[in-house]
């Protein structure tokens, strides 16, 4: 018959050696009860994690799979957390009819080991796909627009009409800001080519008396 009391008793002895700063006995009756405190190894603060697992013998135990709950977890979120329960059950009931504690432990450890590695891994991999996203966008800085003959025709109208409004702002400018002289707005402007001959039309006749010229001829033209 086996004496479930003494391999119970024997195991805590064990764990109590091997975790001396991690195992916590609650209390020994009717059964034992502890908590054993489990971190990621190989890992700086900043990706640590942690739980803590406690753990209630039953009667029949190692026969039957003890009790145990996962707890005052760090840095774990609700399905690794899962993840760590379903891998204890697992783990229970394939070492059934053994001490498993031990082996439980080092489960949830590796599997603690694990969810860093898989955390630096995706830090790893968001870090590279944001500088490829910095190079790219660097890159196309000096690439520019790629030029088709539609956008170079587009273009070409759009400067061409910016450039047809320049000029026509600038003559306007100048023509307002410039005064002119006389003989400048005379070759400027052409409707003054025709006043002169305007202006004598619309005059009064000039009328000259004939008679002042009919002795014209008896004049003598002294020669020099």
């Amino acid at each position: 018959m086996t004496d479930y009391r003494e391999e119970q008793t024997n195991e805590i002895e064990v764990l109590e050696s091997m975790y001396p700063t991690e195992f916590t006995l609650l209390h020994s009756e009717p059964q034992h009860s502890f908590t054993l405190d489990v971190c990621s190894q190989n890992s700086d603060e900043n990706n640590e994690v942690s739980c803590q697992m406690q753990f209630k013998y039953t009667p029949n135990y190692p026969d039957e799979a003890p009790r145990f709950e996962i707890n005052e977890c760090d840095n774990l979120d609700d399905s690794q957390q899962h993840r760590l329960v379903e891998l204890l059950k697992e783990q229970a009931e394939e070492n059934l009819g053994m001490v498993m504690v031990f082996t439980l432990v080092a489960a949830v450890q590796e599997q603690l080991n694990e969810f860093v590695e898989d955390t630096l891994q995706q830090k790893e991999e968001e870090k590279k796909r944001k500088e490829e996203a910095e190079e790219e966008a660097e890159r196309k800085k000096f690439e520019g627009t790629i030029v088709t003959v539609e956008s170079f025709i587009a273009w070409k109208a759009k400067f061409d009409a910016e450039l047809a409004e320049k000029r026509r702002l600038k003559g306007y400018k100048e023509i307002t800001t410039t005064k002119l002289t006389g003989y400048e707005l005379f070759m400027k402007d052409h409707t003054l080519d025709d006043s002169d001959v305007q202006f004598l039309q619309e005059t009064d006749a000039v009328e000259v008396d004939e008679s002042l010229f009919e002795d014209i001829d008896d004049l003598e033209i002294e020669d020099d």
